[in-house]
């Protein structure tokens, strides 16, 4: 894994108290760990990990012995009926087996018994299989690691649009409260004559569009909380105690590389999976070896049978206390070799190789595109830094106009509407810098999700 290194800028100004460290706050970090405990797409997608690995260990549980016992018990009563064409001496002309014999019978018999049978040799079936299933198992737990990296995103960017609209909210705050003291100022001077309706009815004018966007950033915060506690569960109170704030993260590494990322290491792991099942359907082409053995006990008792012998015509009744074999172990091996299965195991064969090829070429083109988009993440980050640098410089130069422009308003240097564009240029360019903020954060943890390291600086931010 390349390491990075991690440079948190700092941007300090007079007028942007909501700028500062780029770091993640413990209490943020919490909230993402709720979220992730919460999220339902994630639980489900660790239960399908956990069923994969049931599944593997089933797999390789086929070489365990399987241990099977029966037993059994029968009575039978039956009557037996024989009745033969009759046929004569050929010198006396005597009649043999005339007539019908009957032969009555019943009696009890048990049966038990226990067998043991194992597998000595899958043709490397079972091994393989194993190991194709771990492998696919290892590849769905990064993808899950994939989405997990998303949730973390999106509670951050959520958060920071959270922030947003609080350093918004203060932005629009303070320029009422400076058009609250400018109308006072103007109606006294109305009153003793030195100002005219038209200053009080433009800042009028500008106070009632503070309004309307205030109107419209409480609608937005309506549509965050709602998401917010989609993510998270949170109420706004307890949102209101979540130290959050938008400040800008920069990123500097040339090694930083795609090679950790989840997708990625997620084909890879499908890809050996692929590999180790070609390597079982070759295996069904080799002969299958078990071993079985085991115990039966047979007892027939109590069993009686009566008949009447042919031509003499003298009953007979038989008569048998029990007949008993036990102990009888038994003990072998055998073999099974599909020598022709006609073609289908050529198929499958066939139809895993193409799956393999698939996941090869997928594999090769995402990484690809993966490094185009590191490298349009770090070029983004290296504009929007500079960015950031000039917006500083506008805010300032912003801060000092809006300044000049309240004093020189005061002493009547200059009118109404050029000291309210003085209030819009700062709050026009306050909202840019708070938006360059947003997007440039929103660059960096693509990056971060790009390379595969976002969890793990949150984790040990």
């Amino acid at each position: 894994m390349n390491k990075y290194i991690l440079i948190l800028s700092v941007l300090t100004f007079s007028v942007t108290p909501y700028l500062g460290f780029g770091q993640i706050s413990p209490e943020l970090q919490k909230v993402i760990e709720i979220a992730i405990l919460k999220n339902s797409s994630l639980k489900q997608k660790q239960l399908e990990i956990d069923k994969m690995n049931l599944q593997r260990r089933e797999i390789a549980q086929k070489y365990l012995p399987r241990i099977e016992t029966n037993a059994s018990f029968l009575h039978f009563n039956n009557t037996l009926t024989i009745d033969i064409p009759t046929t004569t001496t050929p010198i006396t002309g005597f009649p043999i087996l005339e007539g019908s014999t009957t032969t009555n019978a019943y009696g009890n018999l048990a049966f038990a018994n226990i067998m043991a049978k194992t597998v000595l040799f899958s043709g490397l079936q079972i091994p393989n299989a194993v190991k194709a299933m771990e492998y696919k198992t290892l590849g769905t737990s990064y993808l899950l690691d994939s989405d997990r990296d998303i949730l973390i995103e999106e509670v951050i960017i959520t958060f920071d649009q959270w922030a947003l609209l609080n350093n918004v909210e203060k932005l629009i705050n303070e320029s009422e409260k400076r058009l609250q003291k400018e109308t006072k100022r103007v109606e006294k001077a109305i009153e003793q004559g030195l100002a005219i309706p038209y200053d009080r009815d433009k800042l009028l004018l500008a106070s009632l569009e503070l309004e309307a966007k205030k109107t419209e950033l409480n609608g937005t915060r309506e549509v965050i909380l709602e998401k917010i506690y989609y993510l998270t569960g949170f109420t706004e109170t307890e949102i209101q105690k979540t130290n959050h704030e938008l400040t800008p993260l920069f990123l500097f590494d040339e090694q930083l590389s795609v090679e950790n990322k989840h997708e990625l290491k997620a084909l890879h792991a499908f890809e050996k999976a692929q590999t180790y099942v070609l390597k079982k359907e070759k295996g069904s082409f080799l002969p299958q070896i078990a071993a079985y053995g085991g115990y039966n006990y047979t007892s027939l008792y109590n069993a009686n049978a009566s008949t009447t012998i042919p031509i003499l015509n003298l009953p007979i009744d038989l008569g048998l206390n029990e007949a008993t074999i036990s102990p009888n172990w038994f003990i072998g091996i055998g073999a099974k070799w599909t020598i022709f299965g006609g073609f289908e195991r050529i198929h499958k064969i066939a139809e895993t190789k193409l799956s393999l090829e698939q996941t090869q070429l997928k594999l090769t083109d995402t990484h690809n595109k993966l490094n185009v988009l590191l490298k349009k993440n770090i070029a983004d980050l290296n504009t929007q830094q500079k960015q950031l640098h000039i917006g500083e410089q506008k805010i300032k130069v912003a801060q000092n106009n809006l300044s000049s422009a309240i004093r020189q308003y005061e002493e009547g240097l200059i009118s109404i509407t050029d000291r309210l564009a003085s209030e819009n240029d700062y709050y026009r360019v306050s909202l840019e810098l708070m938006q360059q903020i947003l997007s440039q954060r929103r660059t960096a943890i693509e990056t971060l999700k790009t390379t595969g390291n976002l969890f793990n600086y949150i984790t040990k931010n």
